[in-house]
C-alpha cells in the first residue's frame, strides 16, 4: 500500500512538472506563431492544436483497450516494434494519463487561448467594435465550432482506438523502436523489469542481515 503510494505521488509530480514545461513550451510557441500570421492561418494552428489532442487522446485510450498477448507472440518472432508495444500496454495507465490528461489537457487549454487571439485578428481585419453584438456572434461561432470539432473528433478517435488498438500501439512501438534504436532512449521501461530489480534489492538486503 505504501508502496503503491509513494509510486502515485512520485508519478503525479512528475507528470505536474512535465506538464508545467510542456504548456509553457507550447504556449510559447503558439504565441509566437499566431502574432505573427494572419487569422486564417491562426485558425488552422488552432485545428491542428485541436487534431494533436484528438490524436493523443486515441492513443491513450487504444493504451488502455490493447491487449498484451498478440504483441507477445510478435516478440518471439522477433517482429520489429513489438517489445516497446509490450511496454506501452503494461504501462497502459501511465501512458495513457500522459496521452489523455497531459497532452489532451493542454491541447485544450493552448487551442482556446489561441482561438481567441484569432478572434482578436478576425474582428480587427473586418473593423468588427469591440463587444458589438457581431464580435460576440463570431465569439460563440467559434467557439461552439471547435468544440463540437474537439468532442466530435475525440468520439470518433475512442471508437477507433476501440476497434484498432492493437494496430494503434503497434504504429506506436514501431516509431519508441525507432527513436531507441537510433537515440538508444528508452522512453517506455517495464514495469516487470522494475519490480525484479525491487525484489531482488528486498532478497539481498535479507541475505546481509
Amino acid at each position: 500500500m505504501k508502496d503503491v503510494l509513494k509510486n502515485s505521488i512520485k508519478w503525479s509530480l512528475s507528470i505536474a512538472v512535465i506538464t508545467f514545461v510542456l504548456a509553457a513550451i507550447f504556449s510559447i510557441i503558439s504565441n509566437l506563431i499566431l502574432n505573427e500570421v494572419t487569422w486564417v492561418i491562426g485558425l488552422i494552428v488552432v485545428l491542428i492544436i485541436v487534431f494533436i489532442g484528438i490524436f493523443f487522446d486515441m492513443l491513450g485510450i487504444a493504451a488502455t483497450a490493447a491487449d498484451e498477448t498478440p504483441f507477445h507472440a510478435m516478440a518471439a518472432k522477433k517482429v520489429y516494434g513489438s517489445k516497446p508495444s509490450i511496454r506501452i500496454v503494461r504501462n497502459a495507465d501511465r501512458f495513457a494519463s500522459f496521452c489523455n490528461d497531459v497532452i489532451g489537457d493542454i491541447s485544450g487549454i493552448i487551442s482556446g487561448a489561441a482561438a481567441a487571439i484569432v478572434l482578436i485578428g478576425l474582428t480587427i481585419d473586418l473593423q468588427i467594435n469591440n463587444g458589438s453584438p457581431a464580435e460576440y456572434a463570431i465569439n460563440v461561432i467559434l467557439t461552439s465550432f471547435l468544440a463540437a470539432l474537439t468532442v466530435g473528433g475525440k468520439a470518433i478517435g475512442k471508437t477507433m482506438a476501440i476497434q484498432y488498438s492493437k494496430d494503434i500501439i503497434f504504429q506506436v512501438g514501431k516509431v519508441l523502436q525507432f527513436v531507441e534504436d537510433k537515440f538508444h532512449i528508452t522512453i517506455i521501461k517495464d514495469k516487470k523489469d522494475k519490480k525484479d530489480k525491487k525484489r531482488k534489492q528486498r532478497e539481498k538486503t535479507k541475505q546481509n542481515i
